[in-house]
């Protein structure tokens, strides 16, 4: 079968892409690519926001390809787009051309991408199911009594929902073949605008935690599993050889989450001599000092934490299960063996009031990682947020694609949307706007490049607070 594996086009355009200047790979188009790919099928990979297309260049490059079965990536902010970019190939490719959608939004909102036109959902992990349906359909189209037998689908027949059982995760991860980068534009993958030889790695799945507002646990399950040290590296000993990469950035949430495997993979970075450096997400209630510094030693240049609040009371009823006094401690060792780290803060819990943001904004300060992300809380399908602000009706903007972390589409019992955004602006102005930040990355030679991205986001933010104001005036 002639498959095509694509993003929707036009999403370059949404903020998420527009704001950062990020260009990172599709992995999970990859690796699916990679399994059909093995399986004896042709399949064709468009990355539409990483080359920047447009939908009317984007049909024209479907047709030309003439595929046998279309299949979509959705996350929640790109599904919109995602829906108009199926009536587009109905309209010009005609209904006999199955439609697949996977990824985190369908998965959880399966009914709805079966509502606006997709013919099957791939719910979860989707390798195996998609070969199979792939394989299924190539032998018997669309014939419900043989989806039927596909675990972990949803499709609609005769007027119904159809949803199968759900498919087993996949516990050997190193039987799954390394993701088809020879189907991307490599070249054109960068990080902060400029072309840098990076490549992006998934070194397991999963995460036990279950954090309200995050989707990982309930897309990728609650056991975590890695594939093995020598996979890993094999895998970053040929991007290194294929693609002369020096610099790898871990994909999982929570990279160091088992030691055992973290010290097995430096352990084979050094047998090989592989001269990389790496970033990875980590928890503050997993580190040492020494643990940091084995890191710091071996390659990792950035560790990305997720903090989230300055307040004790929200880090529990949120499901974090980290304590205040363990991010301090962590950024303290940061300092002490001059490393770099990124801490990661969420404004806008539903209980919270202006002054326990305010709080979390004072304790980024204090922590004064080498950058801070703060974002918004967003209500993502799938997770017990969602269920949360559906329940008590906090949810004011339904507009799937605002739903990045940046615009703030839900209300709190004590704050207003347009308030939360307001705040988001006071805590990027508070953290990064200090004497002693900006002369120490002006030091490091960073500060122009991260001055950017601010510039581009604070505007973004200026020029809709703007746009409202004349709307309403």
């Amino acid at each position: 079968m002639r498959v095509l594996l694509t993003l929707p086009p036009g999403i370059h355009r949404l903020e998420i892409y527009r704001i950062t200047g990020m260009k990172a790979p599709p992995l999970g188009l990859a690796y699916l690519a990679a399994v059909l790919e093995e399986a004896g099928h042709k399949v064709k990979i468009i990355d539409t926001p990483t080359l920047e297309m447009e939908p009317d260049e984007w049909i024209r490059e479907v047709k030309s390809w003439n595929p046998d079965i279309i299949g979509f990536s959705l996350l929640t902010p790109t599904a919109p787009r995602g829906y108009k970019a199926v009536k587009l190939v109905k309209e010009e490719l005609g209904d006999d051309i199955p439609v697949i959608a996977g990824g985190p939004h369908p998965s959880f909102m399966f009914e709805e991408a079966l509502k606006n036109g997709f013919d099957i959902v791939v719910i979860g992990e989707g390798e195996y199911t998609t070969r199979e349906l792939v394989d299924t359909i190539e032998k018997h189209g669309l014939d419900p009594d043989k989806l039927a037998d596909v675990k972990g689908i949803a499709y609609r027949y005769d007027g119904k929902v159809q949803v199968t059982p759900p498919r087993p995760l996949i516990t050997n991860l190193d039987e799954i073949p390394w993701p088809a980068r020879h189907l991307l534009p490599m070249d054109k993958y960068m990080l902060f605008n400029k072309p840098i030889h990076i490549a992006h790695v998934m070194a397991g799945r999963g995460c036990p935690y279950g954090c309200m507002y995050c989707s990982t646990s309930y897309f990728w399950g609650r056991r975590v599993r890695y594939r093995s040290p020598q996979n890993v590296a094999d895998e970053i000993e040929f991007l290194v050889n294929k693609y002369k990469v020096k610099q790898i950035v871990f994909v999982d949430d929570e990279f160091t989450l088992v030691k055992r495997f973290v010290y097995g993979f430096l352990e084979e970075l050094k047998k090989r001599k592989l001269d990389i450096q790496f970033a990875c997400g980590a928890r503050v209630d997993h580190m040492t000092k020494q643990y940091m510094k084995d890191l710091y030693d071996n390659g990792c240049v950035v560790l990305y934490f997720g903090v989230e609040s300055g307040s004790q009371e929200t880090l529990d009823r949120i499901g974090k299960k980290i304590t205040l006094d363990q991010a301090r401690r962590v950024f303290q060792w940061v300092k002490e063996l001059k490393g770099f780290a990124t801490g990661s803060f969420i404004l806008g819990f539903p209980w919270e009031t202006i002054d326990d943001m305010k709080r979390t904004v004072d304790f980024a300060v204090e922590l004064d990682p080498n950058y801070a992300q703060f974002t918004v809380l967003t209500p993502y399908p799938g997770t017990p947020l969602f269920k949360y602000a559906v329940e008590h009706n906090l949810i004011e903007d339904w507009n799937w694609e605002h739903y990045t972390t940046i615009k703030p589409v839900m209300r709190g019992f004590n704050f207003t949307r347009d308030q939360l955004g307001k705040m988001i602006r006071y805590a990027y102005r508070k953290f990064y706007l200090r004497w002693g930040f900006i002369y120490r990355e002006m030091k490091a030679g960073r500060f122009f490049d991260l001055a950017g991205i601010l510039t581009k986001e604070l505007f973004s933010w200026f020029k809709e607070s703007i746009t409202h104001y004349l709307r309403w005036r």
